[in-house]
């Protein structure tokens, strides 16, 4: 009998401990079960937060000095829209020599003028706030009616201030107070291979969209000279770019990554003659050159290069030159001077050989007419000439007068 109850006590003794243990287990596994369950909530929430942060930092990459440029100066391009007036000429498709003819019949032989009106159509950028307006001369050429686009939509007339075929720039002028203008800045500090903003109206694509294209580039080169290129226009000191421009491009500013306009977006090259798009070789009239006239436009809406030099020139030979005791024969003699002029203002003296006009060499006497005539210089202008005399180099400034006050 006590041996069976031991055997009892002994079985209800490791039920109870079975039960205690059970019971202790169960807890930690539900213990270890929350922190697991807690780690994985807290791996989940920082994995959360992390790609918060990427995509944040994505966000933030789109946005760079160039997105702000963009930003900066895209209220202030707009649209130029012109329309003109062009003068043709036909000729008489009647031809005789017979003079008796030609007095009795002269109309059938005489050439025929008509006038007719076309739409143009090109780009600008405000300058000022009280709406000066930057642009090329051959885009208003001739024009009848000037009418702006701006960003938006919203129209408005124009005035042509004043304008220089030379130079190829226009300055034009709306009745608006406190718009939004481009800053001008330095062309003379621009640097090869820095980034160059073209913005425009190519193809009309502004008016259609109420907004300007942007493109980018860089700088390609600087000081690209082309002389005339017809109609009279002078390309000097070009900037450039592999930015996009385009056929409707013209007049459009191209800015640096601050968002300053360096240039004014002018021509082309397309690399053919059935080509009218971009190959990548654009270029711009540098700003510094625009910023010397356009206090001329203002004031005068026009600008003056009938001015008056007063020297005459000859190429040198190799006696006329031993003769002096110089020796060489490039540059030019001076052999006559007028009383009163810029040249003897300046003193510069008979017998002087020119051997530079500002940065321009000269060799012999077509230099001298390419850099007074063939160039956008004006009245009031001053320029550097080196001369040789008697043996020494002498630097003179001479300032450009008006030929009518002489």
């Amino acid at each position: 009998m006590k041996q069976y109850i031991k055997s009892l006590l002994l079985i209800f003794f490791g039920i109870t401990i079975g039960i205690i243990l059970y019971f202790q287990l169960s807890e930690t596994n539900n213990s270890q079960k929350n922190i697991v369950d807690s780690l994985f909530v807290s791996e989940a929430h920082a994995q959360n937060e992390n790609l918060s942060t990427a995509n944040e930092a994505i966000s933030n990459s789109r946005r760079n000095i160039i997105t702000e440029a963009v930003e900066k100066i895209s209220p202030a391009i707009v649209s130029v829209n012109v329309l003109a007036v062009r003068e043709y000429r036909t000729r008489s498709p009647f031809r005789s020599r017979d003079p008796i003819l030609r007095e009795f019949f002269p109309e059938l032989f005489k050439d025929r003028t008509y006038q007719q009106e076309i739409q143009n159509m090109g780009s600008g950028f405000i300058i000022s706030e009280d709406g000066y307006i930057l642009t090329n001369d051959h885009v208003v050429q001739d024009a009848k009616k000037i009418v702006i686009t701006m960003p938006g939509g919203k129209k408005a007339d124009a005035e042509l201030i004043g304008h220089d075929p030379t130079s190829d720039i226009a300055l034009l002028k709306m009745d608006m107070n406190n718009l939004e203008y481009i800053e001008l800045g330095n062309s003379d500090d621009v640097v090869i291979g820095e980034w160059a903003i073209a913005a425009g109206n190519p193809f009309g694509l502004f008016e259609m969209y109420n907004n300007p294209t942007v493109t980018v580039g860089v700088i390609s080169a600087i000081d690209r000279d082309f002389g005339d290129l017809g109609e009279g226009r002078i390309y000097q000191d070009m900037l450039q770019t592999d930015a996009s421009i385009n056929h409707g491009n013209s007049g459009g500013p191209l800015c640096n990554a601050l968002g300053e306009a360096i240039g004014m977006n002018t021509f082309i090259y397309t690399g053919s003659i059935r080509s009218e798009g971009s190959v990548g070789i654009g270029f711009a009239i540098p700003i510094n050159r625009i910023k010397k006239i356009l206090d001329h436009l203002k004031k005068y809406h026009k600008v003056d290069r009938d001015f008056w030099v007063g020297l005459v020139v000859q190429n040198l030979s190799g006696i006329v030159a031993k003769k002096i005791g110089y020796n060489s024969t490039k540059g030019v003699l001076i052999t006559s001077i007028d009383r009163g002029c810029p040249a003897e203002k300046s003193g510069i003296e008979l017998g002087d050989i020119i051997l530079k006009i500002d940065n321009n060499v000269i060799s012999n006497d077509d230099d001298v007419f390419d850099v007074f005539y063939g160039s956008d210089l004006k009245v009031d202008d001053k320029i550097d000439i080196l001369v040789w005399r008697e043996g020494e180099e002498i630097k003179v400034t001479m300032e450009l007068t008006s030929i009518r006050n002489n």
